[in-house]
């Protein structure tokens, strides 16, 4: 069986820095940003990008539905 890398990508404008995300991801790949958004919110990134498995876990919990999961086989 194929092995699958997945990525996250995330509206960073939209993302209001609730941090389900973070709590929903069971290989603790997104963390937020020093950084803050155009509202002030910081967002969501991917802090360890070899560790996602593209679960879909932290896109099912956004509330706001700002993270579209991508998986690719290797």
């Amino acid at each position: 069986m194929a092995k699958v890398r997945g990525a996250i990508v995330v509206d960073t404008e939209k993302c209001k820095g609730c941090e389900v995300c973070t709590v929903a991801c069971p290989t603790s790949v997104i963390a937020m940003t020093k950084e803050v958004n155009g509202k002030g919110y910081h967002y969501a990134y991917m802090e360890n990008p070899e560790a996602c498995t593209g679960c879909t876990n932290c896109s099912i919990v956004c509330p706001d539905g700002v993270i579209t999961v991508y998986r690719v086989k290797i």
